[in-house]
């Protein structure tokens, strides 16, 4: 019997490089979207590939969507043994620029999101005593950035959340969790982002933007060593789907390890951290 695979936020970019590896690995896999208007992505890049996957409906917002979409997988397919939390949105602005709905916006689509699809597979994971729920973080979910702490929060939470259910669920009940830690990645992800920036005022001229300006120059400047294919990323998903034993958190290049050393190997304080960011 084929292994079951379900995958949120899969109408762009690294969703559907996900979706079509699985595939092509022999999952059956579930692709899920809050807009099924625009599923044409994903079925282009499926037939493509010559390969299959089911397409429904779940908004990582919406608790009784999740709910709905698990029961029918779970009817359908008696088993679920891979989650991806793909699901995501970035935000960039300063904490008094910020609006008090744009902070629950960020905040419930990059970590409740996850927590309630987490929570509607675990009871049928538990049951099977196995499973591998895979979330994407990101490098800011260990370094806090400039211009980006609502979304580094959202991401930090996802850390704690991953680091605590690892330290039971996984030895008792043999359900693993990896967050998986991009740098940038060339994707639509990035585009919204900055789309949404836009249309909520893009760069407000007060005392923060020569700071905010200073800070966009110098992230175009290493953008090339910065940014991966959403193919490079997706192909360490697939590792740690892969693994015999998966880790709890993987970054994904060569300067997101680079990026995050001090966070990761040794720095009680994390004033070595903020000295090697302002420095990048």
């Amino acid at each position: 019997m084929k292994k079951v695979a379900i995958v949120t936020g899969t109408s762009t970019g690294l969703g559907i490089s996900i979706v079509v590896k699985l595939a092509q690995q022999g999952y059956f896999v579930v692709a899920t979207m809050r807009n099924l208007d625009k599923k044409g992505a994903l079925e282009v890049a499926l037939q493509n590939a010559n390969v299959q996957a089911e397409i429904k409906y779940l908004d990582v917002q919406n608790t009784l969507s999740i709910e709905q979409c698990i029961t029918d997988v779970i009817d359908e397919q008696g088993q679920i043994d891979l989650l991806v939390n793909n699901a995501g949105a970035g935000y960039i602005r300063t904490t008094e620029q910020t609006t008090e709905q744009d902070i629950q916006w960020v905040m419930d689509v990059n970590f409740l999101g996850v927590v309630r699809c987490t929570k509607a597979v675990l009871p049928h994971m538990r049951k099977a005593r196995q499973g591998h729920i895979v979330n994407i973080s990101s490098v800011g979910g260990l370094v806090g950035q400039p211009f980006n702490e609502i979304y580094c929060a959202a991401k930090f939470a996802l850390e704690g959340y991953v680091e605590s259910v690892a330290t039971y669920i996984t030895p008792a009940f043999n359900i693993n969790f990896t967050n998986v830690e991009p740098g940038g990645i060339s994707s639509e992800f990035a585009n919204n982002a900055l789309a949404q920036f836009q249309q909520t005022g893009g760069i407000v001229d007060d005392e923060y933007k020569p700071i905010l300006e200073q800070y966009i120059a110098s992230a175009q400047g290493r953008s090339a060593d910065v940014f991966q294919t959403v193919d490079e990323v997706a192909n360490v998903v697939m590792e740690c789907v892969n693994s015999e034993e998966p880790p709890i958190r993987a970054r994904t290049s060569i300067w997101a390890n680079e990026f995050c050393e001090l966070k990761t190997q040794a720095d009680p304080t994390g004033k070595l951290q903020q000295q090697k960011v302002i420095s990048w």
